[in-house]
């Protein structure tokens, strides 16, 4: 069962909930995904620590019910 982009922008905002979040499906088939994610929390955290609080928003879906994820971060200006 795939994932919507509104569940995937649930769960990062429940984990972040500063954070803006943009998701676009990229195949259109609710399997690939690119996410934009902004948030204060990130700040003084090197890129691997910004994507891992992501990661672990999604609670282990990686890999199984979502494919695939592009995943940029950043600190708000």
């Amino acid at each position: 069962m795939a994932m919507s982009s509104e569940e995937i922008e649930t769960l990062i905002r429940a984990a972040l909930p500063d954070a803006e979040v943009t998701i676009t499906d990229l195949a259109g088939d609710g399997d690939h995904y690119s996410a934009h994610v902004v948030s204060a929390s990130f700040a003084g955290k090197p890129r691997v620590a910004q994507h891992k609080l992501v990661y672990e928003a999604l609670g282990g879906r990686m890999g199984g019910v979502l494919h695939a994820l592009q995943l940029t971060t950043a600190v708000p200006n």
